[in-house]
Protein backbone atom coordinates (compact mmCIF):
# COMPACT_ATOMS: atom_id res chain seq x y z
CA UNK A 1 0.00 0.00 0.00
CA UNK A 2 2.92 2.35 0.64
CA UNK A 3 3.97 2.45 -3.01
CA UNK A 4 0.34 3.01 -4.17
CA UNK A 5 -0.14 5.82 -1.63
CA UNK A 6 3.17 7.34 -2.73
CA UNK A 7 2.04 7.18 -6.37
CA UNK A 8 -1.23 8.97 -5.51
CA UNK A 9 0.61 11.71 -3.62
CA UNK A 10 3.19 12.09 -6.39
CA UNK A 11 0.36 12.35 -8.91
CA UNK A 12 -1.34 15.09 -6.89
CA UNK A 13 1.81 17.19 -6.55
CA UNK A 14 2.77 16.62 -10.20
CA UNK A 15 1.10 19.84 -11.36
CA UNK A 16 3.17 21.91 -8.91
CA UNK A 17 6.37 20.13 -9.94
CA UNK A 18 5.55 20.84 -13.59
CA UNK A 19 5.39 24.57 -12.84
CA UNK A 20 8.60 24.53 -10.78
CA UNK A 21 10.47 22.53 -13.46
CA UNK A 22 9.94 25.39 -15.91
CA UNK A 23 12.50 27.31 -13.88
CA UNK A 24 14.45 24.37 -12.39
CA UNK A 25 14.67 21.47 -14.82
CA UNK A 26 16.58 19.31 -12.36
CA UNK A 27 13.48 19.21 -10.12
CA UNK A 28 11.40 17.88 -12.98
CA UNK A 29 14.01 15.25 -13.88
CA UNK A 30 14.22 14.06 -10.28
CA UNK A 31 10.43 13.92 -10.04
CA UNK A 32 10.11 11.91 -13.26
CA UNK A 33 12.70 9.45 -12.02
CA UNK A 34 10.78 8.83 -8.80
CA UNK A 35 7.42 8.82 -10.61
CA UNK A 36 8.68 6.23 -13.10
CA UNK A 37 9.81 4.00 -10.28
CA UNK A 38 6.49 4.50 -8.47
CA UNK A 39 4.47 3.71 -11.59
CA UNK A 40 6.47 0.54 -12.12
CA UNK A 41 5.58 -0.55 -8.60
CA UNK A 42 1.89 0.26 -9.04
CA UNK A 43 1.85 -1.50 -12.40
CA UNK A 44 3.07 -4.67 -10.75
CA UNK A 45 0.42 -4.33 -8.03
CA UNK A 46 -2.28 -4.05 -10.67
CA UNK A 47 -0.98 -7.23 -12.32
CA UNK A 48 -1.00 -8.90 -8.87
CA UNK A 49 2.79 -9.14 -8.91
CA UNK A 50 5.07 -8.42 -6.03
CA UNK A 51 6.21 -4.81 -5.84
CA UNK A 52 9.90 -3.95 -5.78
CA UNK A 53 10.77 -3.79 -2.10
CA UNK A 54 13.51 -1.24 -2.70
CA UNK A 55 10.99 1.46 -3.69
CA UNK A 56 8.87 0.80 -0.63
CA UNK A 57 12.00 0.93 1.52
CA UNK A 58 13.12 4.15 -0.19
CA UNK A 59 9.83 5.80 0.75
CA UNK A 60 9.99 4.63 4.35
CA UNK A 61 13.65 5.53 4.70
CA UNK A 62 12.97 9.02 3.37
CA UNK A 63 10.28 9.48 6.03
CA UNK A 64 12.14 7.81 8.91
CA UNK A 65 15.80 8.66 8.29
CA UNK A 66 15.95 11.22 11.12
CA UNK A 67 14.06 9.00 13.55
CA UNK A 68 16.42 6.06 12.88
CA UNK A 69 19.39 8.05 14.14
CA UNK A 70 17.76 9.78 17.12
CA UNK A 71 15.10 7.32 18.38
CA UNK A 72 15.50 3.89 16.77
CA UNK A 73 12.89 2.38 19.14
CA UNK A 74 10.19 4.43 17.38
CA UNK A 75 11.01 3.10 13.93
CA UNK A 76 8.74 0.04 14.14
CA UNK A 77 5.57 1.80 15.44
CA UNK A 78 6.10 4.65 12.97
CA UNK A 79 6.55 2.15 10.18
CA UNK A 80 3.18 0.61 11.11
CA UNK A 81 1.60 4.09 11.13
CA UNK A 82 2.98 4.71 7.64
CA UNK A 83 1.37 1.47 6.44
CA UNK A 84 -1.96 2.40 8.06
CA UNK A 85 -1.76 5.93 6.68
CA UNK A 86 -1.07 4.51 3.22
CA UNK A 87 -4.19 2.37 3.42
CA UNK A 88 -6.25 5.41 4.46
CA UNK A 89 -4.86 7.48 1.57
CA UNK A 90 -5.66 4.74 -0.96
CA UNK A 91 -9.18 4.19 0.43
CA UNK A 92 -9.95 7.94 0.43
CA UNK A 93 -8.56 8.31 -3.08
CA UNK A 94 -10.62 5.40 -4.44
CA UNK A 95 -13.74 6.72 -2.68
CA UNK A 96 -13.15 10.21 -4.13
CA UNK A 97 -12.72 8.83 -7.65
CA UNK A 98 -15.85 6.67 -7.36
CA UNK A 99 -17.87 9.58 -5.97
CA UNK A 100 -16.73 11.84 -8.80
CA UNK A 101 -17.63 9.22 -11.40
CA UNK A 102 -21.00 8.65 -9.71
CA UNK A 103 -21.75 12.38 -9.67
CA UNK A 104 -20.91 12.75 -13.36
CA UNK A 105 -23.04 9.74 -14.30
CA UNK A 106 -25.92 11.06 -12.16
CA UNK A 107 -25.65 14.46 -13.84
CA UNK A 108 -25.87 12.80 -17.25
CA UNK A 109 -28.67 10.35 -16.45
CA UNK A 110 -30.75 12.21 -13.85
CA UNK A 111 -29.83 15.84 -14.46
CA UNK A 112 -28.32 16.28 -11.00
CA UNK A 113 -24.99 15.33 -9.40
CA UNK A 114 -26.75 14.55 -6.11
CA UNK A 115 -29.30 11.76 -6.58
CA UNK A 116 -31.16 12.24 -3.30
CA UNK A 117 -30.96 16.04 -3.10
CA UNK A 118 -30.98 17.70 -6.54
CA UNK A 119 -31.38 21.11 -4.88
CA UNK A 120 -27.89 20.78 -3.35
CA UNK A 121 -26.18 20.21 -6.71
CA UNK A 122 -24.89 23.52 -8.07
CA UNK A 123 -24.28 21.97 -11.50
CA UNK A 124 -27.95 21.14 -12.08
CA UNK A 125 -30.86 23.48 -12.61
CA UNK A 126 -32.67 24.72 -9.51
CA UNK A 127 -35.13 22.11 -8.27
CA UNK A 128 -36.95 20.85 -5.18
CA UNK A 129 -35.80 17.40 -4.06
CA UNK A 130 -38.20 14.50 -3.68
CA UNK A 131 -38.19 12.23 -0.66
CA UNK A 132 -36.60 12.46 2.78
CA UNK A 133 -34.01 15.01 3.74
CA UNK A 134 -30.58 13.38 3.68
CA UNK A 135 -29.72 15.18 6.93
CA UNK A 136 -32.29 13.06 8.77
CA UNK A 137 -30.54 9.80 7.87
CA UNK A 138 -27.99 8.16 10.15
CA UNK A 139 -24.51 7.11 8.98
CA UNK A 140 -25.57 3.53 8.22
CA UNK A 141 -28.50 4.70 6.08
CA UNK A 142 -26.31 7.21 4.25
CA UNK A 143 -23.70 4.56 3.53
CA UNK A 144 -26.33 2.13 2.26
CA UNK A 145 -27.91 4.85 0.17
CA UNK A 146 -24.52 5.67 -1.40
CA UNK A 147 -24.44 2.17 -2.86
CA UNK A 148 -28.11 2.01 -3.89
CA UNK A 149 -27.69 5.31 -5.76
CA UNK A 150 -25.54 3.41 -8.25
CA UNK A 151 -28.58 1.27 -8.99
CA UNK A 152 -30.70 4.39 -9.50
CA UNK A 153 -28.12 5.79 -11.93
CA UNK A 154 -27.78 2.64 -14.04
CA UNK A 155 -31.56 2.18 -14.04
CA UNK A 156 -31.89 5.73 -15.42
CA UNK A 157 -29.57 5.15 -18.40
CA UNK A 158 -32.43 3.81 -20.59
CA UNK A 159 -34.46 6.91 -19.63
CA UNK A 160 -31.58 9.11 -20.77
CA UNK A 161 -31.57 7.45 -24.19
CA UNK A 162 -35.35 7.31 -24.47
CA UNK A 163 -37.47 9.45 -26.79
CA UNK A 164 -39.99 11.07 -24.43
CA UNK A 165 -43.55 11.80 -25.49
CA UNK A 166 -45.33 14.19 -23.12
CA UNK A 167 -48.80 12.92 -24.02
CA UNK A 168 -47.89 9.43 -22.77
CA UNK A 169 -48.07 10.77 -19.21
CA UNK A 170 -51.28 12.76 -19.33
CA UNK A 171 -54.06 11.83 -16.94
CA UNK A 172 -57.77 12.16 -17.57
CA UNK A 173 -59.10 14.71 -16.99
CA UNK A 174 -56.00 16.75 -17.84
CA UNK A 175 -55.53 20.44 -17.07
CA UNK A 176 -53.89 22.34 -19.92
CA UNK A 177 -52.29 25.75 -19.60
CA UNK A 178 -54.06 28.22 -21.86
CA UNK A 179 -51.90 31.36 -21.89
CA UNK A 180 -54.82 33.50 -23.09
CA UNK A 181 -56.77 32.70 -19.90
CA UNK A 182 -53.87 33.87 -17.72
CA UNK A 183 -52.85 36.91 -19.76
CA UNK A 184 -55.05 38.80 -22.23
CA UNK A 185 -51.98 39.76 -24.27
CA UNK A 186 -51.12 36.13 -25.00
CA UNK A 187 -52.58 33.54 -27.34
CA UNK A 188 -53.77 29.97 -26.99
CA UNK A 189 -51.47 27.32 -28.48
CA UNK A 190 -52.46 26.24 -31.98
CA UNK A 191 -53.94 22.83 -32.73
CA UNK A 192 -50.64 21.86 -34.38
CA UNK A 193 -48.54 22.89 -31.36
CA UNK A 194 -46.35 20.12 -29.87
CA UNK A 195 -47.25 18.60 -26.52
CA UNK A 196 -45.49 19.32 -23.23
CA UNK A 197 -45.86 18.23 -19.62
CA UNK A 198 -45.06 20.17 -16.43
CA UNK A 199 -44.65 18.24 -13.16
CA UNK A 200 -44.77 20.77 -10.33
CA UNK A 201 -45.51 21.14 -6.62
CA UNK A 202 -47.56 24.24 -5.69
CA UNK A 203 -45.28 24.85 -2.69
CA UNK A 204 -41.95 24.57 -4.53
CA UNK A 205 -40.25 27.92 -5.20
CA UNK A 206 -38.33 26.49 -8.18
CA UNK A 207 -41.66 25.41 -9.70
CA UNK A 208 -43.00 28.94 -9.22
CA UNK A 209 -40.00 30.49 -11.01
CA UNK A 210 -40.15 27.90 -13.79
CA UNK A 211 -43.87 28.58 -14.37
CA UNK A 212 -43.22 32.34 -14.51
CA UNK A 213 -40.40 31.86 -17.00
CA UNK A 214 -42.59 29.68 -19.19
CA UNK A 215 -45.42 32.20 -19.09
CA UNK A 216 -43.23 35.22 -19.88
CA UNK A 217 -41.25 33.47 -22.63
CA UNK A 218 -44.32 32.32 -24.58
CA UNK A 219 -43.75 28.62 -23.82
CA UNK A 220 -47.44 28.08 -23.09
CA UNK A 221 -48.34 29.70 -26.40
CA UNK A 222 -46.05 27.36 -28.33
CA UNK A 223 -46.75 24.09 -26.51
CA UNK A 224 -49.95 22.31 -25.44
CA UNK A 225 -48.82 22.01 -21.85
CA UNK A 226 -50.57 19.75 -19.36
CA UNK A 227 -49.96 20.20 -15.64
CA UNK A 228 -49.31 17.33 -13.25
CA UNK A 229 -49.59 18.75 -9.75
CA UNK A 230 -47.52 16.52 -7.49
CA UNK A 231 -47.39 17.34 -3.76
CA UNK A 232 -44.01 16.03 -2.56
CA UNK A 233 -44.27 13.54 0.30
CA UNK A 234 -41.59 13.17 2.98
CA UNK A 235 -43.28 10.13 4.53
CA UNK A 236 -46.63 8.33 4.42
CA UNK A 237 -48.54 11.16 6.09
CA UNK A 238 -46.53 14.38 5.77
CA UNK A 239 -45.77 16.62 2.83
CA UNK A 240 -42.70 18.73 2.12
CA UNK A 241 -44.70 21.95 1.73
CA UNK A 242 -47.60 22.92 3.96
CA UNK A 243 -51.02 22.74 2.26
CA UNK A 244 -49.58 21.50 -1.06
CA UNK A 245 -51.75 18.38 -0.85
CA UNK A 246 -54.86 20.48 -0.18
CA UNK A 247 -54.10 22.66 -3.20
CA UNK A 248 -53.55 19.57 -5.36
CA UNK A 249 -56.92 18.16 -4.24
CA UNK A 250 -58.73 21.37 -5.21
CA UNK A 251 -56.77 21.48 -8.48
CA UNK A 252 -57.91 17.98 -9.49
CA UNK A 253 -61.41 18.59 -8.13
CA UNK A 254 -61.65 21.55 -10.53
CA UNK A 255 -60.51 19.29 -13.38
CA UNK A 256 -63.27 16.80 -12.53
CA UNK A 257 -65.75 19.69 -12.29
CA UNK A 258 -64.89 20.67 -15.90
CA UNK A 259 -64.69 17.10 -17.23
CA UNK A 260 -68.10 16.86 -18.91
CA UNK A 261 -68.18 20.45 -20.15
CA UNK A 262 -67.27 21.65 -23.62
CA UNK A 263 -64.08 23.68 -23.96
CA UNK A 264 -66.13 26.88 -24.17
CA UNK A 265 -67.99 26.11 -20.93
CA UNK A 266 -65.04 24.98 -18.83
CA UNK A 267 -64.26 27.28 -15.91
CA UNK A 268 -60.53 26.44 -15.55
CA UNK A 269 -60.60 27.06 -11.81
CA UNK A 270 -57.62 24.77 -11.18
CA UNK A 271 -55.41 26.63 -13.64
CA UNK A 272 -56.48 29.98 -12.17
CA UNK A 273 -55.68 28.77 -8.65
CA UNK A 274 -52.22 27.63 -9.71
CA UNK A 275 -51.56 30.83 -11.62
CA UNK A 276 -52.47 32.95 -8.59
CA UNK A 277 -50.22 30.88 -6.33
CA UNK A 278 -47.26 31.20 -8.70
CA UNK A 279 -47.63 34.75 -10.05
CA UNK A 280 -49.66 36.95 -7.67
CA UNK A 281 -49.32 38.60 -4.23
CA UNK A 282 -51.85 39.40 -1.54
CA UNK A 283 -52.72 42.89 -0.32
CA UNK A 284 -49.68 42.83 2.00
CA UNK A 285 -47.32 42.16 -0.89
CA UNK A 286 -46.70 38.53 0.14
CA UNK A 287 -46.44 35.97 -2.64
CA UNK A 288 -49.49 33.71 -2.44
CA UNK A 289 -47.30 30.62 -2.47
CA UNK A 290 -45.65 31.73 0.79
CA UNK A 291 -48.92 33.02 2.18
CA UNK A 292 -50.79 29.72 1.70
CA UNK A 293 -47.95 27.71 3.21
CA UNK A 294 -48.19 29.83 6.38
CA UNK A 295 -51.89 29.03 6.93
CA UNK A 296 -53.52 26.13 8.71
CA UNK A 297 -55.42 23.68 6.53
CA UNK A 298 -58.82 25.18 7.45
CA UNK A 299 -57.56 28.71 6.77
CA UNK A 300 -56.08 27.65 3.43
CA UNK A 301 -59.34 25.90 2.52
CA UNK A 302 -61.34 29.07 3.22
CA UNK A 303 -58.83 31.08 1.17
CA UNK A 304 -59.25 28.76 -1.82
CA UNK A 305 -63.04 29.02 -1.55
CA UNK A 306 -62.73 32.82 -1.55
CA UNK A 307 -60.63 32.60 -4.69
CA UNK A 308 -63.21 30.40 -6.39
CA UNK A 309 -65.85 33.00 -5.66
CA UNK A 310 -63.61 35.71 -7.10
CA UNK A 311 -63.14 33.55 -10.21
CA UNK A 312 -66.92 33.53 -10.71
CA UNK A 313 -67.98 30.29 -9.04
CA UNK A 314 -71.42 30.19 -7.43
CA UNK A 315 -72.00 28.88 -3.90
CA UNK A 316 -73.27 25.59 -5.32
CA UNK A 317 -70.22 25.25 -7.57
CA UNK A 318 -67.89 25.95 -4.65
CA UNK A 319 -69.65 23.27 -2.60
CA UNK A 320 -69.35 20.81 -5.46
CA UNK A 321 -65.62 21.44 -5.93
CA UNK A 322 -65.09 21.19 -2.16
CA UNK A 323 -66.95 17.86 -2.16
CA UNK A 324 -64.91 16.57 -5.07
CA UNK A 325 -61.66 17.54 -3.35
CA UNK A 326 -62.40 14.93 -0.68
CA UNK A 327 -63.77 12.31 -3.08
CA UNK A 328 -62.36 8.93 -4.07
CA UNK A 329 -62.05 10.22 -7.64
CA UNK A 330 -59.50 12.85 -6.60
CA UNK A 331 -57.72 10.33 -4.41
CA UNK A 332 -57.43 8.03 -7.43
CA UNK A 333 -56.06 10.86 -9.58
CA UNK A 334 -53.40 11.63 -6.97
CA UNK A 335 -52.43 7.95 -6.91
CA UNK A 336 -52.11 7.98 -10.70
CA UNK A 337 -49.89 11.07 -10.53
CA UNK A 338 -47.75 9.43 -7.85
CA UNK A 339 -47.35 6.36 -10.06
CA UNK A 340 -46.38 8.46 -13.08
CA UNK A 341 -43.83 10.54 -11.16
CA UNK A 342 -42.13 7.74 -9.25
CA UNK A 343 -42.60 4.63 -11.40
CA UNK A 344 -42.77 5.91 -14.97
CA UNK A 345 -40.91 9.20 -15.24
CA UNK A 346 -38.45 8.30 -12.44
CA UNK A 347 -37.66 11.82 -11.31
CA UNK A 348 -35.60 12.94 -8.33
CA UNK A 349 -36.63 16.58 -8.24
CA UNK A 350 -39.18 19.01 -9.59
CA UNK A 351 -40.06 20.92 -11.65
CA UNK A 352 -39.60 18.28 -14.33
CA UNK A 353 -40.63 19.14 -17.87
CA UNK A 354 -41.13 16.91 -20.88
CA UNK A 355 -41.01 18.57 -24.28
CA UNK A 356 -39.12 18.25 -27.57
CA UNK A 357 -38.86 14.49 -26.93
CA UNK A 358 -36.68 15.03 -23.85
CA UNK A 359 -37.08 15.02 -20.08
CA UNK A 360 -35.75 18.18 -18.41
CA UNK A 361 -35.07 18.38 -14.67
CA UNK A 362 -35.21 21.68 -12.87
CA UNK A 363 -36.05 25.31 -13.47
CA UNK A 364 -37.08 26.25 -17.01
CA UNK A 365 -34.95 29.17 -18.12
CA UNK A 366 -36.30 31.28 -20.95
Amino acid sequence: MVCIAAFIILGLIGIFVAIISIFKREVGRAYLKVMKKSWGCVGKKVRLQKCDTNFKDDVKNALLKKVILKKPNLVKPLSILIEVGSIVIVVVFVWAVLTSVKSLLALWTLGTCNVDRPASCTLSAEACSLGDDEANKNLLEKTGRWFTEWGDIFAAIPDRLKVWQAEDYYISPATFVDASILDDSKQSPSDEAPYALDIVDPGCSACMMSFRNQLSSGFFENYKTAILLYPIKINDTDYKFNNSNLIARYFYASALFDEDKTSEDQRNFGLKILNRIFTEKNEDGVIYQSYLSSLSEDEAKNELKTWLKEFGASEEEIKEISRLSKSDEVKLLLEKVNNIVNDQVHIKGIPTLIYNNKKHLGLYES
